[in-house]
């Protein structure tokens, strides 16, 4: 819709993982290499973990980009973890091409095992990739412990690859994953962008689609603090806010994304309400702790009343743009 406005190739904002437009910032590049490296050593165990929206999946992507490059290579990859045990080894049995309908879960880990070590006794590397796996319940974590005691004297048979929210942190280090944890050999955690990270990774993606001259102009400095401030450095938040942002200004004819664009576009999409984790931190504050969140949050709601009506243009001039 705005690409041929403003001179671009295609959209450079999209939500979906494109390792294309990977942004290599230096925990991105630490977090990449420790997933190969411990895939292709044959280290057995690599957990990586990070908010929602810090390029999880975008990372893994990269790293079965990298892994389809190597012929030795065969991989699982569970994208879906609220699995029962037996579901759990269905899906991966199924995945390295065995047949799996109708056996017992027995009979999977059989026939999974006898895959991993054939393949280990040919020098071949075998890898269960599990995204989302802060899902996984207790006994799939349990199922993932005993594939791990798949290994030779020198090396482990299977790879796995667990990838989860901070959750997956907290589970992992539970009493009852005490063994498990043990097992981890390599262990990663994203943070999101900083302000000058957040400013390269628009930058670059604007460049990448063809804004090489005018990327600054279509994103101003006190823009690019607008959209951090309000993503506070989140990758797919930074995607969803300057990708209506540009929407927004396309629809108002403008070169360039205002600071008031984007506070629009974070209004709509309530990025400024006070966020459930946040709410839970306030049982730990004192008194004094308390009254001060008090008076923000009055403060807040006064200011909303104030630019109600302008809250009402922004979705008018919203609607139109999806409606167009």
């Amino acid at each position: 819709m705005y690409e041929a406005f403003y001179n671009l190739k295609r959209g450079p904002f999209e939500i979906t993982p494109d390792p294309s437009f990977l942004f290599s910032t230096k925990r991105h590049n630490e977090a990449l290499a420790a997933l190969y490296y411990g895939v292709r050593w044959r280290k057995g165990f690599v957990v990586l973990t990070g908010q929602v929206g810090t390029g999880k999946t975008l990372l893994l992507r990269c790293l079965l980009q990298l892994l389809k490059q190597s012929k030795d290579v065969a991989y699982a990859y569970l994208f879906s973890s609220r699995l029962s045990p037996t579901e759990f080894l269905q899906y991966i049995v199924s995945d390295f091409g065995l047949p799996s309908a109708g056996k017992n879960k027995g009979e999977l880990l059989f026939d999974l095992c006898n895959f991993v070590v054939n393949r280990g006794l040919k020098g071949l590397t075998t890898v269960l990739i599990v995204d989302e796996a802060h899902h996984l319940s207790a006994e799939a974590l349990e199922e993932v412990r005993l594939l791990t005691n798949l290994e030779t004297a020198e090396h482990k048979l299977l790879q796995i690859v667990l990838v989860g929210q901070p959750e997956l942190d907290d589970k992992l280090d539970s009493v009852k994953l005490t063994q498990l944890k043990q097992r981890i050999a390599i262990r990663s955690h994203l943070e999101p962008l900083d302000h000058e990270e957040t400013k390269g990774y628009i930058e670059r993606r604007l460049r990448l689609v063809g804004a090489n001259s005018h990327a600054e102009l279509l994103f101003p400095a006190t823009t690019i603090a607008a959209v951090y401030r309000h993503s506070r450095g989140i990758p797919r938040l930074i995607n969803t806010v300057c990708e209506n942002s540009l929407l927004s200004a396309y629809a108002k004819q403008l070169s360039s994304v205002t600071p008031e664009i984007v506070d629009e576009v974070a209004r709509d999409f309530r990025l400024n309400m006070v966020r459930p984790a946040e709410v839970e931190k306030l049982a730990g504050f004192d008194e004094i702790d308390l009254q001060r969140a008090a008076r923000i949050l009055l403060d807040l709601y006064a200011s909303m009343h104030k630019t109600l009506p302008r809250d009402t243009e922004a979705l008018t001039v919203a609607a139109r743009v999806r409606q167009a």
